[in-house]
């Protein structure tokens, strides 16, 4: 029973890892224009959580061996509810600083989530990756679909309805606390829990930086998040400047979860008996690219309900592998959380790129078609990455 409690409170963890960044892109007009910002500068409140994503990633270890793996989970709750919290105070350093603060906390629990399911749910990686991978898209599209309606009922105060986003960490850190608790972090408690992670100079964390699995894992995660946040942040802005209302753009993207929900919840469980390996990494590419060539094409009308519906496959599914393929290139917990450390780390700093690059394409060529076009050509090398991640064999091995 106490399984089904730590399960419930890794998903419910997972649910707020996506939150405070995937509310932001629905109002992110508003908040353009209620700070009298450009474009550029107002993607930076969802660029800076995805380099923070990769910054903060390599901190881990070592918060890990002094806090211990389980009790570092529950902190980063804390720390991405008061993040949130700080972005009510009416400055725009207090905006900028909780999301920096936003980012730090997701970035370790981030880490520290695949190593966790990997410890305590050893035998059960396929379903738990699935459950994560949907909680974090279930968390991504509430908070889409949600913000807006939230900002009308607050009187048009964008602010507030970004606030609102700290109660569902605030409620995963109490329920978490009973499994903090149980956690030896006392004396040699943490470094029992860090067996699961030690420091990132450790001499195998070293050699993955030479390792060609590591880096195809690496490379996957980095460019098929680069273009999931660059989605996520730019798509509502591009299907309102197609003449769609703000709302209809905030549900479109909310609602392209629930078909990402679907691919997420099927495809680790299911990557192992798929042939060839390089299968599900192509589909999952070809349905993104399909998706940017309908936004690209056909913007508005009944349309983009299709182009969403396939790019939240796509992106359900890349999502899905690039989190499994890091537990399953994996020997065991110890090699899962320096794999992790690294293609987290490492890929969200390109990641981070994403958002920041669309930004500055549109504000140079005025359109759309270029940021879309250059999304398009970094999906075909994401699953040129990804079929040499899905290659059944381990990191630092030989064979």
């Amino acid at each position: 029973m106490f399984g089904v409690y730590v399960g419930a409170g890794l998903l419910l963890i997972a649910f707020n890892l996506r939150i405070g960044v995937a509310s932001v892109s629905p109002v992110l007009s508003s908040i353009k224009s209620g700070l009298g910002i450009s474009p550029s500068t107002a993607s930076l409140l969802t660029t800076i959580p995805v380099f923070a994503f990769g910054a903060f990633a390599f901190l881990t270890p070592a918060l890990v061996r002094r806090t211990g793996l389980h009790r570092l989970l529950g902190l980063t709750m804390v720390a991405v509810a008061i993040g949130i919290a700080v972005r009510l105070i009416p400055s725009p350093i207090a905006l900028f600083g909780g999301t920096v603060l936003v980012g730090a906390g997701i970035a370790v629990a981030n880490v520290c989530m695949p190593a966790a399911i990997k410890r305590d749910f050893g035998h059960r990686v396929g379903l738990m990756m699935g459950l994560y991978s949907t909680s974090l898209f279930l968390g991504a599209a509430v908070a889409s679909g949600f913000t807006v309606p939230l900002m009308s009922a607050l009187g048009g105060s964008w602010r507030g309805a970004l606030g609102f986003w700290a109660v569902p960490a605030v409620v995963a850190f109490v329920v978490w606390i009973p499994r903090m608790l149980k956690s030896s972090d006392t004396a040699s408690g943490p470094r029992r829990d860090a067996g699961a992670m030690e420091s990132p100079d450790d001499l195998k964390f070293r050699l993955l930086f030479r390792d060609p699995v590591a880096w195809a894992v690496t490379g996957f995660m980095g460019l098929q998040s680069l273009s999931y946040y660059a989605a996520l942040t730019w798509v509502p802005t591009l299907l309102q400047d197609a003449g769609v209302s703000a709302g209809t753009a905030g549900l479109l993207l909310s609602y392209s979860t629930f078909p990402g929900i679907a691919a997420a919840l099927i495809v680790p469980s299911a990557i192992r008996k798929l042939r060839p390996t390089w299968l599900p990494v192509v589909v999952s590419a070809a349905l993104c690219v399909v998706g940017f060539v309908g936004l690209l094409v056909a913007p508005a009308g009944g349309a983009p309900w299709v182009w969403m519906t396939l790019l939240g496959l796509g992106q359900g599914a890349s999502i899905a592998l690039s989190l499994s393929y890091i537990v399953l290139r994996s020997p065991d917990a110890h090699h899962t959380a320096h794999v992790s450390t690294m293609a987290q780390g490492t890929g969200y700093l390109v990641a981070g790129l994403g958002p920041l690059g669309l930004g500055v394409l549109h504000s140079a060529v005025g359109g759309w078609a270029v940021p879309l076009t250059a999304l398009i050509v970094l999906t075909v090398a994401q699953s040129v990455a990804g079929a040499a991640a899905g290659r059944e064999r381990h990191v630092l091995s030989r064979t």
